[in-house]
């Protein structure tokens, strides 16, 4: 059944109200629009304005973040992690987000905080609803455990640190406000592409037969057809984070190695992954090279970076187009104009975009993992692959499907990728005895 007809609709319309009052400038901070999706469906400013309407309707304001009922998100959770810094008299610690995290993530979970650019890799861009250490399918959210898991291990090799001192409840607080900005930012994405497809102009004939063309706001509270849209979006939304947890990869019992394996055993495992390692189903000498020092490929980007990229180029064609068009209408001039305007934009947007990096492979041979080191993170790692990123799954894309390599080739990979750290070519080696006596000055 679809939330559109679980949700109380006068609430939902009532909401949608509120967020078309807008806010006074003196009520910082904000929310920011995504200006890569907004240009890149040419929303002008109205558009723009009326989505954020809609957006605040439905979650909120950083100070005031709402958990809509249609969303299953937790009201007291999300209380906890927003709004200013501070702790009561009891010592409980509020603001928990901007705390611990808006500094690297930014307010809008968007990755653009003020330490990111000196940052790498960058913090991640939540709004995609794109996480890249979980246990599920690589197409599937993150469960709240696995979010959980992240937030208190952190990112070894990253700036993302370990909160695993944090009490229980505030980690779980921080996982839900992660969750809200996923939506809120999937949401927008989803809603600027809506707008563009669904509205626009539209001709209207008046009494005396003149057909002029007429805006067609985004308004869901005034438009039922809109309003229910809009909550379909948001309930295919909801339901890629509902199901999070029937896309978690279980392991075949029967393929799981035995904790007590004998040297022997351990040993022809290691040479098996080797084998695959090197060979042309797993391949995975293509990124992580031959040596597994991550020097095979590093020209590919994750879908972050690649966003930014793709946009200032295609800003950049846009110019070059602009730059030899020759109108010969004074229709085709209007429309000059109008795409000329559309440029300015793009390449104001461009003008604040982190600079493009490319996707580094990892190094197996240092022992560090990111998005844990246990057996069962790396196996994970390898069915999977890693969400957004060029590294891509072996394993089955989802419930019921085949992959490429069997479970036990795969942990076999497991075997040899933790092996790699203790082999000779990983060890440093010891400094040969010095005979001072040659030494000359």
């Amino acid at each position: 059944m679809k939330l559109a007809t679980q949700v109380n609709r006068q609430l939902f319309l009532s909401l949608l109200v509120l967020g078309s009052l807008g806010c006074t400038q003196g009520e910082p901070p904000q929310f920011r629009l995504n200006m890569i999706s907004m240009t890149s469906n040419e929303l002008d400013s109205e558009y723009q304005q009326e989505i954020a309407n809609v957006l605040s309707g439905l979650f909120g304001t950083p100070d005031e973040p709402f958990a809509h009922p249609a969303t299953g998100l937790n009201q007291l959770k999300l209380d906890l992690a927003s709004g200013p810094a501070w702790s009561d008299k009891r010592g409980y610690s509020h603001g928990l987000y901007r705390q611990h995290c808006v500094h690297c993530h930014g307010i809008d979970g968007d990755g653009y905080g003020p330490t990111a650019k000196i940052l790498n890799p960058y913090p991640r861009d939540y709004r995609k609803g794109i996480f890249k250490f979980k246990s599920t399918f690589n197409a599937a959210k993150p469960t709240d455990a696995d979010l959980h898991r992240v937030l208190a291990n952190g990112v070894p090799g990253t700036s993302m640190p370990s909160f695993e001192l944090l009490p229980s409840s505030e980690v779980e607080s921080l996982v839900e406000y992660v969750k809200y900005l996923a939506m809120r930012g999937q949401l927008e994405t989803e809603l600027a592409a809506y707008v563009f497809d669904e509205l626009g102009v539209e001709e209207v004939e008046d009494e005396s037969g003149t057909v002029t063309e007429q805006r067609i706001p985004f308004d869901p509270s005034a438009s039922p057809d809109q309003a229910e849209a809009v909550l379909d979006i948001l309930s295919e939304i909801v339901a890629g984070w509902d199901e999070a947890g029937e896309n978690v990869i279980q392991p075949a019992e029967d393929a799981i190695p035995a904790d007590n394996r004998s040297d022997e055993e351990l040993a022809a495992s290691i040479d098996r992954g080797r084998e695959l390692f090197y060979g042309v189903k797993a391949n995975c000498i293509k990124c992580h090279g031959p040596t597994g020092l991550g020097d095979g490929q590093q020209t590919d980007h994750n879908v972050w970076n690649k966003e930014n990229m793709d946009y200032i180029e295609a800003t950049t064609s846009m110019a070059d187009s602009l730059a030899n068009a020759d109108p010969e209408t004074e229709e085709e001039e209007l429309e000059l104009d109008r795409e000329w305007a559309l440029l300015k934009s793009r390449e104001e947007v461009s003008d604040t975009l982190l600079p493009v990096r490319n996707a580094v492979p990892r190094n197996l041979r240092v022992g560090v993992y990111r998005g844990g080191r246990r057996r069962i993170d790396v196996f994970h790692k390898i069915h999977a692959g890693i969400a957004g990123t060029p590294m891509p799954g072996l394993g089955a894309a989802g419930p019921g499907a085949e992959g490429t390599i069997s479970e036990e080739d795969m942990w076999s990979i497991v075997d040899y990728v933790l092996n790699l750290p203790y082999e000779a070519p990983s060890q440093p080696q010891r400094a040969l005895p010095t005979n001072h006596s040659n030494i000359t000055q």
